[in-house]
């Protein structure tokens, strides 16, 4: 009988039992045969069922005859002597009297089970539970293999390895090592364990290991395991792990590149925890760091020839050589175009010329610029558009505050909403322009550093504010206006094209006023008198109801001074003078040069 208590703790089904059996002694219940066999196998010669001496007589074909002392000699098959070539007549053999008398009146034997009965006896005298033996794997049943070890054993595919293979039918043939799991001598059934014996021989390995080995130690080990972050090497005990970053000098998208499971290597010993049993290994520190003189290889401003390897978001990486990679962020790979992502100048195994910037040897890292290997054109910005020069360039793009103005390919000019008229003050620069209009400018303004050009159309012409403005429009004048804009403190009058004046809410009229849409309506022509010409703040100050009162009663209550009078032109102060109607400003007037 087959002890299914034993198969149920390894995790084994009866079937798997019995078929392992069956397999291993044929179709016959292995209990009863091998019981029976065994309990007559001391017994007299010429008792069926013995084991008895017998004499080779010669070997006739596929059969062995061999002479038991019968009256009749038996017949063996050839294929039940281990080394068939190696039996002679006159050799001495044990064999099994199954038979002495078969329906043919033949002897019938047994070679086989005769070896079978005298290794279990042999077996179950000089072994025990954990003890060591060896033996060959013979072929793969249901649950597991078997194992020849002078008789066919067990062995479940769970305590085949420490980690069951894909596959246990790769150990057939092979001759393995492994320990007696359990023996039970009434049965005479025996299941041994490879992995119980791997398992004390890697505990003895791991004690060994974290006593002999020290850091800096070059050992051996197979890579059991390997995963995104590193792969795990098997130093005969105990698992270190190779992180990827110590594999190679250069970049390592996946460990699989460097090692493949199975796979035998030399590694270092970096750091060992004791304490925690953890070991960390190292691939690349078997060879000397190409960063060790990376200045003298790479110093800053060489000019060097690379492979671009990797694209990120913000960059792109370039291998120098084997090991020494920089990176060239997208900052610096264009002196005028602005590059969103790096594919957009290079790809990947590009080769391209870079320029070392800068490099950090503690961390492995060499910054790389591409633009620097070309002429920055902001250094010739200045001198081939000094202050004062005229320009035509085409709108490339608005914004709330002003328009980019192309003034050559990659350089763009800032023409500022304040800039684009000395009188009219623009809610928003498509008042004045589109995108792709070519529109002629002055450059007012170069920022070298900051790679910045200012532009003003204003400035092409005089300011109306010094002399004209002044001259037309006098203290004490009426003049005529149509309303532009009301607000709640009062209402814009424009004057002529983009000249307005503002008449504040006291102004409007004698009586006090809470609304100015009460008096005036937005488009309305009126007369009214100019109070004020302030030139330095760009502003014209007007009344509505001083201008009926001139109409209407001569001048009566109108103290304004008389329209020739200059003493309401505000002088104009000594510092620069703005553009527009606003608080900006305007640079470079005196230096325009018109076409």
């Amino acid at each position: 009988m087959v002890d299914y208590n034993l198969i149920e703790d390894i995790g084994l089904d009866q079937n798997a039992t019995a078929n392992m059996l069956r397999e291993a002694f044929g179709e016959r219940p292995i209990d009863e045969d091998l019981t029976a066999i065994m309990t007559k196998a001391g017994a007299s010669i010429g008792s069926p069922n013995s084991v008895i001496k017998g004499r080779v007589v010669s070997i006739s074909g596929d059969y062995v005859i061999v002479d038991v002392g019968l009256k009749s000699e038996g017949q063996i098959l050839k294929e039940e002597f281990d080394d068939a070539g190696g039996v002679s007549p006159g050799d001495d053999v044990d064999v099994l009297l199954e038979e002495i008398e078969d329906q043919d009146g033949n002897i019938v034997l047994s070679k086989r089970k005769a070896d079978r009965i005298r290794g279990w006896e042999l077996l179950l005298q000089s072994k025990k539970e954990g003890d060591v033996v060896e033996g060959k794997v013979l072929r793969k049943i249901k649950g597991g293999l078997l194992v020849d070890i002078g008789v066919p054993v067990f062995l479940p595919a769970s305590q085949v390895d420490v980690r069951r293979p894909g596959d246990v039918g790769d150990f057939v043939g092979r001759t393995i090592r492994a320990a007696v799991l359990k023996i039970d001598l009434e049965r005479r059934n025996i299941v041994i364990s490879r992995r119980k014996l791997i398992e004390v021989e890697r505990e003895d390995a791991r004690r060994n290991l974290l006593t002999k080995v020290k850091e800096g130690d070059i050992v051996k080990g197979t890579v059991t395991n390997i995963a995104e972050f590193g792969a795990f090497i098997d130093l005969g005990g105990i698992d270190g792990l190779l992180h990827i970053t110590d594999m190679s000098w250069g970049r390592v998208n996946h460990p699989s590149e460097i090692v493949r499971i199975g796979q035998e290597i030399e590694v270092k010993v970096l750091n060992i925890d004791r304490e925690r049993e953890k070991v960390a290994l190292g691939l690349k520190q078997r060879e000397p760091s190409p960063w060790e003189e990376i200045e003298k290889k790479y110093p800053v401003g060489a000019r060097v020839r690379g492979a671009v390897v990797s694209l990120m978001s913000y960059g792109a990486f370039v291998r120098l050589e084997d090991g020494i990679e920089g990176l060239v962020h997208v900052s610096e790979m264009s002196w005028t175009r602005r590059v969103n992502h790096p594919s957009e100048i290079v790809a990947a195994e590009q080769e391209i010329d870079v320029v070392v910037l800068d490099f950090n040897k503690d961390k492995l890292e060499i910054s790389l610029g591409m633009k620097q290997c070309e002429v920055n054109p902001w250094d010739l910005v200045a001198e081939h558009y000094p202050l004062g020069t005229v320009i035509t360039g085409k709108v490339r793009n608005l914004a709330n505050y002003g328009a980019f103005i192309e003034i050559e390919a990659g350089i763009d000019g800032l023409l500022h909403i304040s800039d684009m008229s000395w009188t009219k003050k623009f809610a928003h620069p498509n008042e004045a322009f589109k995108k792709g209009d070519e529109i002629k400018c002055v450059v007012i303004e170069v920022d070298q550093e900051k790679q910045r050009v200012g532009l003003g159309v204003k400035q092409l012409t005089e300011d109306p504010w010094v002399e004209a403005i002044p001259s037309a429009y006098r203290p004490g004048m009426i003049v005529k206006g149509t309303i532009t804009k009301i607000t709640n403190f009062g209402v814009f009058v424009e004057l002529e094209d983009g000249l307005e004046g503002l008449l504040h809410i006291s102004e409007l009229s004698d009586q006090k006023v809470e609304n100015p849409m009460d008096i005036v309506k937005a488009g309305q022509e009126v007369d009214v008198k100019i109070l004020r010409v302030d030139t330095e703040d760009r502003k014209i100050g007007l009344s509505l109801k001083r201008a009926q009162w001139t109409a209407g009663a001569g001048g009566g209550r109108d103290e304004t001074p008389a329209a020739e009078d200059d003493s309401f032109i505000l002088p104009k102060k000594s510092k620069p003078t703005k553009g527009g109607m606003d608080d900006h400003g305007a640079l470079g007037t005196d230096k325009i040069k018109l076409d």
